[in-house]
């Protein structure tokens, strides 16, 4: 028989060899693992306001070339307002660049679009120079990432029990009784949740215990009586006016306080007393109007599972023709990348909105919007076998009783509080318990990876199709003795344009210029050449100043268009394509 040993030798051998070709055990784990990341962040988890900034400030100094932190103001109560910025320096300064602005988190208890935004600054850094994609995007685009625009209202969603928290903070009188936020629910039972109450009152009732599960309350049929009332958030009348809960912290809406269609609050409900008077509103706003290089804007919501563009109200009319083209492609293929979500116009798909922020954006300033409602319930149960048995009323996974069910199998209960009886000061004996602050609204934890990747991957295709400009052919061709035909093709080869057709309409972007410089060149005439492929004619341009062309209607998206002039001079001449939203392109001719 062979000796044992004998077997052993030539694997020894193998593994001394590798190990010496990788160094160490380490390095050979390292050699089939995924890549390493320089920072490693979790997003499995909800991040309160301390521990966003912690976070920011960790990429910040690991990736000091490309990002900046900072802060657009200070929220209600204090807390920044808190931007990172994502510029490569090498490929020029970010006002000279179109940038992609990203906000979240403007309702306080909306909190998943804050991961989603630090998730894209830790994806875009993590994978430059990794990935062709996100090389291109960070060393061609600037990102201003703001994760949460109502810090106030985070935090105390994070903190508390998650009642009111959609609000920011300035203090707002609800009941008009000459107090400010002096009436908001109460944890009466020291649980560290704000639960629902439901009173048993036997046949006097608007609804019944469910059949299908003691935990559900349903509805009595029309001329039935049920068991039980609901008696709403957990509370009690704390100023003494015969009302619970009436006049909470807060209590108005930070999303209808913009320029665009802001109406007053009996029209509006939550709109405030005049367009901007939000802090946050106003520091945001300060920004956007500072950096009229932003070409593209996506605010983070939820929930619904929806890609949202303007008009809020149908009063606003229709988005000319141009501009709804540009959405529909942009939007079209957002659902094709985010399963469940819906591309819908807001007043028709969902509800009327007055003095949205992305109406404002849109309208006010030019820019490409969206706005995405993160999370669709039916991504609870998304398989087509699964959706077949939601249709079956008796099946445990059918709508009404599918949260109950996910919860205790695959959440083990978590967000779920058991019915129990309490003695309500002023209410009497009734039941306390229901579904916690996170659930609904909110994706389960372990499924909120891919929704950020998801949702970024949407939005940095958006940035991707931003405009931008270039120079392609130019040619010369001499006249007569000094003068010249120059041309130049000028394109645009994403989506967007430069300037959107509602921007022009409402004047609110700086026209686009073409520039001639030359110390000999003179320009005799210039227009545009109408078809390029057939020397045709051109169609002259009747400006004063033939150096500095106006453009106002800007260039459109996936357009190239040929600019020709007759010079007089010799020597070099250089023409410029300036675009605030599309960057600049420019071409260098020798007139001889």
């Amino acid at each position: 028989m062979m000796n044992p040993k004998m077997h052993v030798r030539p694997v020894q051998i193998l593994l001394a060899v590798l190990l010496a070709a990788f160094g160490s055990d380490a390095a050979l784990a390292q050699s089939a693992s995924d890549a390493k990341f320089k920072v490693r962040l979790d997003f499995n988890r909800w991040h309160d306001y301390d521990e966003l900034k912690e976070d920011m400030l960790t990429l910040e100094k690991a990736y000091p070339k490309f990002l900046k932190y900072s802060s657009l103001g200070k929220s209600h109560a204090g807390r920044d307002i808190m931007m990172m910025t994502i510029n490569n320096p090498d490929t020029g300064g970010e006002m000279e660049k179109a940038a992609m602005y990203i906000e979240a988190n403007v309702h306080g208890n909306e909190i998943q679009g804050s991961e989603v935004s630090l998730y894209t600054i830790w994806y875009l850094m993590e994978h430059y120079g990794r990935n062709e994609m996100v090389t291109r995007l960070v060393d061609e685009r600037v990102f201003y990432i703001v994760p949460t625009v109502n810090p106030d209202g985070r935090q105390y969603f994070m903190e508390g029990t998650g009642s009111g928290a959609r609000t920011g903070h300035v203090p707002v009188d609800s009941d008009n009784d000459g107090l400010f936020d002096e009436d908001g629910p109460d944890d009466l039972n020291g649980n560290g949740v704000y639960d629902q109450i439901r009173k048993y009152v036997p046949g006097e009732g608007t609804h019944r215990i469910s059949h299908r599960d003691p935990r559900m309350l349903e509805p009595v049929p029309d001329g039935e009586k049920g068991d039980y009332v609901l008696l709403g958030t957990e509370g009690i009348d704390n100023d003494g006016d015969g009302r619970i809960n009436e006049d909470p912290v807060g209590g108005y809406d930070p999303n209808r306080n913009w320029g665009s269609d802001w109406q007053p609050n009996y029209i509006q409900g939550g709109s405030m007393d005049y367009p901007f008077q939000l802090p946050e509103a106003r520091a945001v706003n300060d920004f956007l109007m500072s950096h009229p290089n932003i070409a593209g804007v996506q605010s983070y919501h939820n929930s619904g599972g929806m890609i949202l563009r303007g008009p809020g109200a149908e009063w606003q009319g229709t988005y000319p023709r141009e501009d709804i083209d540009v959405y529909d492609k942009l939007g079209e293929t957002g659902e094709r990348m985010l399963p469940y979500y819906d591309y819908i116009v807001i007043w028709s798909g969902l509800y009327t909105v007055h003095g949205g922020f992305i109406d404002w954006t849109n309208d006010g300033l030019g820019i490409i919007s969206f706005s995405n409602e993160l999370w669709n319930g039916g991504q609870y149960f998304n398989s087509p076998k699964l959706k077949d048995q939601q249709e079956d009323p008796e099946n445990p996974i059918e709508p009404r009783r599918a949260g109950y069910f996910f919860d205790d199998y695959l959440e083990f209960g978590e967000q779920f509080v058991e019915w129990e009886e309490f003695d309500h000061p002023e209410y009497g004996k009734v039941e306390l318990g229901g579904w916690k602050k996170m659930r609904g609204r909110v994706p389960p934890r372990f499924m909120n990876e891919e929704l950020s990747h998801r949702n970024m991957a949407f939005t940095l295709y958006q940035a991707d199709e931003m405009p931008m400009m270039a120079a392609a052919n130019a040619s010369v061709e001499k006249l007569d003795g000094d003068v010249y035909r120059v041309r130049v093709d000028f394109e645009n080869t994403k989506i967007a344009p430069t300037i959107t057709a509602r921007a022009a309409e409402n004047n609110v972007v700086r026209p686009d210029l073409i520039t001639v410089q030359g110390r000999n060149v003179d320009v005799i005439s210039a227009g545009w050449v109408t078809d390029r492929y057939r020397n045709a004619s051109t169609d002259l341009i009747d400006q004063h100043d033939l150096n500095r062309i106006q453009i106002r209607s800007g260039h459109p998206g996936h357009t190239t268009r040929t600019i020709e002039y007759l010079v007089r001079g010799s020597g070099d001449a250089t023409i410029r394509y300036d675009s605030v939203k599309g960057g600049d392109a420019e071409v260098t001719v020798r007139l001889r």
